[in-house]
């Protein structure tokens, strides 16, 4: 384990790993800038695809079969129409994938006035694209949901978990913001008939919006990331709950039982006095838990902290904070390069592929590289296991940035890079 730490400086470009090591990297054709869309697909004939949406242009996503882990073979790589959209999030469930397209404008939260420049240019494709990929090696476009307009700037992330419903943050061309920081809700797409996508249902944090009887939301005096969702997940188990991640809005679980009116259950807020920015909301249902993570968006820890928490759900309308997870130093790794911090979850996907757990936890946490946790003692979680890449080549913070990781059913690890650094496959041993 990491012991009498070495610069910052110095640490970036190296490698650091404790019960893990890596099996493969592939640098996908030196477009290495992966979002937070990783999923595995099972191919009729036999096959793992590793699909993965890309954080900017110019390429929209890439699929990696990673049949033989220990020989990842890229098979496509698609791009984008323009510069000014992204992909970010995708989701496969059986042999159709969903993409999601957000313009650029939208990864500048905390400015305004880049967000009304890419509004006032109603730039497409703003929604999202559901894919047949039965062929791999020929993906097929379906059909595309459009969500552009005068106040919307696409979709960020996306659920897909079940074959019929689509669960996005995304904007509405008829939904108007009080401010432009709150430009998507959640929104719930029926995709029963993939050729024909529609609305099923829609749900705002009340006082966001323009119009709204509820009085204006209190803002951040310093960290103000807004208002809108970032995860919702929906787990077959309990097809009736939407757990969603709501930035500086915090953690909600919303009843979605009737689809066409999502209904507030619980909120647990705790931004201010924390920096906000609340990512995920991940149920363990059959131990009464959530794992709650933050997102760090700030470089050399200026928003420090931002934690992943452990959750006593019990009593669902009054969740109670017992632990976070343990990180290493910000001292540390504040000044590594980049951000440092809590992100992107394994977020115990129900597909055939990936591995489920209640008692491990495992994350993406930027330059602290990918981190895996034992919390079968929820009050005391444990760090089991890490593996943290030294700088990949070409990398403009100077260190790894892991931003998505997706643990499948071989205990395989898979995780991304920000930038450049590309796929990493690597093998857990706890």
């Amino acid at each position: 384990m990491e012991s009498g730490f070495l610069s910052a400086g110095k640490q970036a470009g190296q490698t650091l790993a404790f019960n893990m090591r890596l099996l493969a990297h592939h640098e996908l054709a030196g477009f290495g800038g992966i979002g937070e869309g990783l999923n595995m697909q099972a191919t009729k004939d036999g096959r793992r695809i590793v699909w993965m949406a890309h954080e900017s242009a110019p390429k929209n996503f890439t699929g990696v079969d990673v049949t033989d882990p220990r020989n990842p073979r890229m098979i496509v790589q698609t791009d984008l129409p323009h510069s000014r959209v992204r992909s970010n999030s995708l989701d496969v469930c059986g042999d159709i994938m969903a993409v999601a397209y957000q313009v650029r404008g939208g990864d500048a939260p905390n400015n305004p006035d880049r967000i009304r420049e890419d509004l006032a240019l109603g730039l497409k494709p703003a929604g999202i694209d559901l894919f047949d990929v039965s062929k791999p090696e020929q993906p097929t476009l379906i059909s595309h949901f459009d969500v552009g307009g005068p106040h919307s700037l696409g979709v960020h992330c996306l659920w897909y978990v079940d074959g019929e419903y689509v669960h996005m943050s995304s904007g509405a061309p008829d939904h108007k913001p009080r401010n432009p920081k709150d430009h998507q809700i959640y929104r719930i797409i029926d995709v029963r008939n993939p050729s024909k996508p529609v609305e099923a249902g829609r749900w705002w944090y009340p006082g966001t919006r323009d119009g709204d009887a509820e009085e204006p939301v209190a803002r951040h005096p310093k960290f103000d990331g807004g208002y809108r969702p970032h995860n919702i997940m929906v787990y077959p188990e309990r097809p009736d709950r939407a757990y969603v991640g709501y930035i500086d809005g915090g953690a909600l679980i919303l009843d979605i039982s009737d689809k066409a009116h999502p209904k507030e259950i619980t909120r647990w807020r705790y931004s201010p006095p924390n920096n906000g920015m609340t990512h995920t909301v991940m149920p363990l249902l059959e131990r009464d838990l959530l794992v709650i993570s933050d997102e760090c968006n700030k470089d050399d820890g200026v928003d420090w902290p931002k934690l992943t928490w452990i959750v006593d759900a019990r009593v669902e309308t009054n969740l109670v904070p017992i632990s976070t997870l343990p990180l290493p130093p910000v001292e540390v790794f504040g000044k590594r390069g980049g951000r440092f911090g809590s992100h992107n979850l394994h977020e115990n996907y129900p597909g055939p592929c990936s591995w489920r757990s209640d008692q491990i936890v495992v994350g993406a946490f930027f330059n602290a590289g990918v981190r895996a946790y034992d919390i079968s003692n929820p009050y005391q979680p444990r760090e089991v296991a890490y593996f943290v890449p030294g700088a990949p080549k070409l990398s403009p913070k100077g260190a790894v940035q892991l931003n998505d990781v997706y643990w499948d059913d071989r205990g395989l690890v898979f995780a991304v890079d920000r930038f450049s650094g590309g796929l990493y496959i690597l093998e857990m041993s706890i």
